[in-house]
């Protein structure tokens, strides 16, 4: 039987607030509309957010996995899927009934994608995330030989990925220009439409990009919170008090449950001591009982979504439906 009151779900239950989800879709929407936007569905794993977000005017996609790529081509969201990852084995997503582009940094991946069946990439710039992505000096020729193969070189794409969290605006505006300086230097030697970039930090001091791959705005975490972006965290793990002490309390929600690699969660009116795999320890400014329901809010929602299979969605105290988590895996 499906529950019907936010009381009524098991826990730990992963739960959105449709108002605050759907007020966070509109503000983007409102700040890049259509295509300057492509919603990276790694944050939310789950093709029915992607059909809202679509229904606001952004029928491009960034993917992380191949399974993504999947799950949004059979669900009928295929128009325009950029995979954002280097992969080397394409076979996949040569097969798939919808635009595909790959990113690609080497002449592995190109030939990987050539022999898959891609037919358009982006070039992977590293503007100093050390992560993917070739040397900006690379990029013109990795393009020229993407055209050998016979590929469709559409632009370049490079992730400021190390600036986005930084807290004071006028410092992560300075540090994405240079990040930016970089794409645009190697965009000059590749050449195409694209200039692919950004997240939710740097959405709105990202002047270089044609488009923005931002993801977590739609649910939010207390990382991106402390930005003071114009999105409100939407997403919590709801979890019910399961052993109360003198100094402390523990809920039935931990490491299986919640992304930590930017940190504790919260918990407002107390204070996160640690989260083991089943259990968040914290200190409560009032008394709670055995069996009281907290909200726990990640700092990092992408991990958070991909542990569990759906997120249920309430309004008030009413639970008004759910998305399936269904891009889960590789």
């Amino acid at each position: 039987m499906t529950p019907r009151r936010l009381a009524e779900l098991p826990t730990p239950a992963l739960v959105a607030d449709r108002d605050l989800l759907d007020a966070n879709l509109r503000a983007m929407s409102a700040a890049l509309p259509g295509p300057r936007l492509r919603p990276h569905v790694k944050a939310h794993k789950s093709t029915a957010l992607a059909r809202r977000q679509a229904a606001l005017g952004h029928r491009g996609f960034t993917c992380a996995t191949l399974r993504e790529m999947e799950g949004l081509a059979a669900a009928g969201l295929g128009d325009d899927l950029l995979l954002a990852n280097e992969v080397l084995d394409a076979r996949r997503l040569g097969r798939l009934d919808a635009r595909v582009t790959v990113a690609i940094d080497s002449e592995p991946t190109l030939e990987a994608a050539a022999a898959g069946g891609v037919r358009e990439v982006l070039i992977d710039v590293n503007v100093g995330l050390p992560r993917c992505g070739c040397a900006p000096e690379a990029a013109g020729p990795l393009a020229d030989a993407a055209r050998r193969h016979g590929l469709s070189v559409r632009g370049v794409m490079g992730y400021e990925g190390h600036v986005v969290g930084v807290p004071d605006r006028a410092k992560r505006t300075l540090a994405t220009e240079q990040a930016m300086a970089l794409l645009a230097k190697a965009h000059a030697d590749v050449g195409g439409e694209v200039i692919s970039a950004g997240g939710t930090g740097t959405y709105d001091v990202n002047r270089v990009a044609t488009e923005i791959q931002a993801g977590s705005y739609a649910l939010m975490d207390t990382a991106y919170a402390k930005l003071g972006l114009p999105f409100r965290p939407a997403l919590f793990v709801l979890a019910r008090v399961v052993s109360v002490s003198r100094d402390f309390a523990v809920a039935d929600a931990g490491l299986k449950a919640l992304g930590m690699d930017h940190g504790n969660p919260a918990i407002e009116g107390a204070t996160v001591w640690f989260c083991s795999d089943e259990h968040t320890t914290f200190a409560s400014e009032a008394a709670l009982p055995v069996g009281a329901r907290v909200r726990i809010w990640p700092a990092h929602v992408d991990p958070t979504v991909a542990y569990h299979e759906r997120i249920w969605l309430v309004s008030g105290e009413d639970v008004v439906g759910e998305l399936p988590v269904d891009l889960r895996g590789w």
